[in-house]
């Protein structure tokens, strides 16, 4: 997670095959994380089964393994089942919980708390219903950084479900804090995108 530390900002992109843009099956999410220069970080990759990407859709639960470009562990995500409000938790390469996000109760905006490994909230991230795809973090009331879903282009958002996003990280984050609001982005696309 050393490259997380002095990254202000990272772009994640989906990786789609041309199995599933063709038969629109659900497969298996993959994304390339980068800096933003456009340095590769971090690969990531989805683990769940079939069964559960048929027939529970947005709602499975599922492990997201972020490795190094070399292929090495980072950290991983673990999200179990949940039908309305959604949670995460995220771990290091290790299995140490590094933080949890989850989904509140909220019926005009989209709404999720990232707390430390103790339950501490130390972030808010909310979308507000007129600006659908840009999700504000704040601390303590202010906003301190977002994560965005940006336009793909025409044929890519009409046919695949493949998605690219941002993410800028408040300032004084620790990797650790990084981190988890980097799952937050994973848990964000697979409900909110993932149609």
């Amino acid at each position: 997670m050393e490259k997380l530390k002095a990254a202000e900002s990272v772009v994640v992109q989906q990786k789609k095959e041309w199995g599933e843009i063709l038969t629109g099956f659900e497969t298996k999410n993959r994304y390339a994380v980068l800096d933003a220069s456009g340095q590769q970080l971090y690969w990531a990759a989805e683990e769940s089964s079939v069964i559960a990407r048929l027939l529970l859709k947005v709602l499975r639960p599922f492990r997201m393994h972020i490795l190094s470009v070399e292929g090495l562990p980072v950290m991983k995500t673990v999200r179990p089942f949940r039908f309305y409000f959604h949670e995460m938790d995220v771990f290091n390469s290790d299995g140490k919980l590094l933080g949890n996000i989850r989904r509140e109760f909220s019926i005009l905006t989209k709404k999720f708390t990232v707390a430390d490994p103790q339950g501490a909230v130390l972030y808010s991230i909310l979308a507000p219903v007129l600006h659908p795809w840009t999700f504000k973090i704040s601390e303590g009331g202010a906003e301190t950084g977002e994560i965005v879903k940006r336009w793909s282009g025409l044929a890519k958002e009409a046919f695949t479900d493949s998605d690219n996003f941002s993410v800028m990280f408040p300032r004084g984050a620790s990797a650790d804090q990084k981190a988890v609001l980097l799952g937050a982005l994973f848990l964000i696309d697979i409900v909110y995108f993932e149609k």
